[in-house]
């Protein structure tokens, strides 16, 4: 919650933000080989529920649901962004080599789907070369944001010549700034461009 946060407070403070969290979803994904019909329920549940609770938008911050996100968005009238769509966007927007960093084993597959999904229309094509570091994650949950930050900044360091680097994870914009100080091409974070699209998207009806 504290990047995001951050992001809003950043780029667009005059909105009104409220968490909704289910913090055992993440440990439930990194457990099951797939995703089951009941996280594809608790994210039809938790849209609907914002969306009651009068939401003008949703924005959801885990990176290894994308599927179960589309199918509740299809439930709720208002805009709602899986967390890295609109970093995508942004990425392909700087050229057709992209990198991207995640510490999250089970977002890497799905990730890489949505990427190809929103890369299929563009010529020429954009290309993704994805990097795991799980340690990274390892650090945070053990509290030290410094090697987490260290980490990340040296696995970018193994991308070959790319237009762009994005940093999967919202844990993971924490390095960003020890990444801009390793390279010289745009480093995109997905809470910074989930904020200015849905800025975009929404602009003065955020309370």
């Amino acid at each position: 919650m504290e990047p995001i946060r951050a992001a809003f407070e950043d780029a667009w403070p005059e909105a009104r933000t409220v968490n909704i969290l289910d913090d055992s979803l993440a440990v439930d994904r990194a457990q099951s080989a797939e995703l089951t019909e009941t996280m594809f329920e608790r994210f039809a549940i938790l849209s609907r529920y914002a969306h009651e609770s009068g939401a003008d938008a949703i924005l959801f911050t885990c990176s290894a649901f994308g599927p179960a996100i589309e199918r509740a968005a299809r439930q709720v009238p208002i805009p709602v962004l899986k967390p890295n769509e609109a970093m995508f966007e942004a990425a392909m927007a700087c050229g057709q080599r992209i990198g991207m960093v995640t510490t999250f084993a089970p977002s890497v597959a799905p990730l890489q789907a949505e990427f190809d999904e929103a890369a299929a229309s563009r010529q020429p094509r954009p290309r993704l070369t994805t990097l795991l570091v799980a340690e990274a994650m390892e650090a945070l949950r053990d509290g030290d944001v410094t090697k987490h930050n260290r980490l990340v900044a040296d696995k970018v360091g193994e991308l070959d010549a790319c237009d762009a680097v994005m940093l999967a994870q919202f844990s993971t914009s924490r390095a960003a700034n020890d990444v801009r100080a390793r390279v010289r091409i745009p480093v995109l974070t997905a809470p910074d461009a989930a904020v200015a699209k849905l800025r975009k998207l929404i602009g003065g009806a955020g309370r």
